[in-house]
């Protein structure tokens, strides 16, 4: 089989067609034959290279939002699932210990996100634990049902296990248009929030706008903090859903009013920006954390997308032997929603 990996991280060149032994299913695993893989800035990081990344098994497969076709499975597997699509669950978890047993596998010591810290999905063929496949939701393609996993994961446990979002709460969320912006904004409006979208194109902004975002911000012709109070008034925001770091997280935190909470779960601009702790303590503001989702919670969202009631959008396919090009226009950060790989027919 073929994939696209890296022997080394740099720009989008050191990306290059290699040939792979078929991997074959273990007791309590599955293969899966690769159709489509989404990618989200997580590639683009790892793909850098940085301190996190120094203990990588080489070549390094990047890919955490995979789809695909369970072709082959492995003993004390239920045969119903030979044959089926399917969604993989991007989190990898011991399930043996106490986090995993109590349902926050993503708590997991050993827990892992496919394509950073394990092999991911920019191959053919991959072999994970069979409880990591989920159910394909139907009349969706390939491309779509692949852009609808790591970023609604996310942005749900942000703003619905994290921040408790809640009819009429105001959400700010933060680069509106990337893959987990359009997620968030979609999440805060099901919950009946009035959301307020930063971006940096009136573009991206219409795109926001048509999710149903309520105010729109262009970051680059103002400054949001004095846009937003211009209008909502000083410190209106209940929420905010940040992704961006550095002082995009200071400037947030002074939107917020008295027990506001910030959540995030990123830092593209800088993961040091200078808090004042007085008006954290002072106004009672609550500043969270998050990473991925549980896996029951992917289950959840994927019920939601067949409903219709949360909307994948993807702005751009390339063929997985293109994925150099793909990451260099998802760096161009022109997209709206998620770029996805396709499978090449030729290989």
């Amino acid at each position: 089989m073929k994939g696209m990996g890296l022997y080394k991280h740099g720009d989008a060149d050191v990306l290059t067609l290699i040939d792979l032994d078929m991997p074959e299913p273990g007791p309590g695993q599955v293969r899966v034959a690769v159709r489509a893989v989404a990618m989200n800035h997580l590639d683009l990081w790892v793909r850098r290279g940085g301190p996190a990344f120094k203990h990588l098994e080489y070549p390094h497969f990047l890919g955490s939002d995979v789809v695909g076709i369970v072709d082959e499975i492995g003993e004390e597997v239920p045969k119903e699932l030979l044959g089926q699509r399917c969604v993989i669950a991007p989190g990898i978890s011991c399930n043996v210990c106490r986090f995993c047993l109590a349902g926050d596998d993503n708590l997991c010591a050993s827990y892992k996100i496919l394509g950073e810290n394990t092999q991911g999905g920019y191959r053919q063929y991959m072999v994970v634990p069979f409880r990591n496949i989920a159910k394909f939701p139907d009349g969706l393609s390939y491309e779509e049902a692949a852009a609808a996993n790591l970023t609604f994961l996310t942005a749900w446990q942000m703003l619905v296990e994290k921040a408790k979002v809640k009819p009429f709460d105001k959400v700010l969320v933060h680069g509106a248009a990337s893959g987990v912006g359009v997620a968030a904004i979609q999440i805060a409006k099901l919950h009946g929030a009035t959301v307020v979208a930063t971006a940096g194109s009136e573009k991206k902004l219409q795109a926001a706008r048509e999710l149903g975002a309520d105010h729109l911000v262009n970051y680059r012709q103002a400054d949001f903090r004095t846009e937003i109070e211009k209008l909502l008034g000083n410190r209106s925001i209940d929420i905010v859903f940040e992704h961006v770091g550095g002082e995009v997280f200071e400037k947030s935190i002074k939107l917020l009013r008295n027990g506001g909470t910030l959540v995030t779960c990123g830092a593209t601009a800088g993961g040091k920006p200078a808090i004042d702790l007085r008006h954290v303590f002072f106004r009672q503001l609550s500043v969270l954390g998050s990473t991925m989702g549980r896996r029951t919670t992917l289950d959840k969202i994927i019920e939601l997308v067949e409903k219709k009631q949360l909307v994948p959008v993807v702005d751009k396919v390339f063929a997985l032997s293109e994925a150099a090009d793909a990451h260099r226009y998802l760096e161009s950060r022109v997209a709206v929603g998620k770029v996805v790989l396709r499978m090449d027919e030729s290989f």
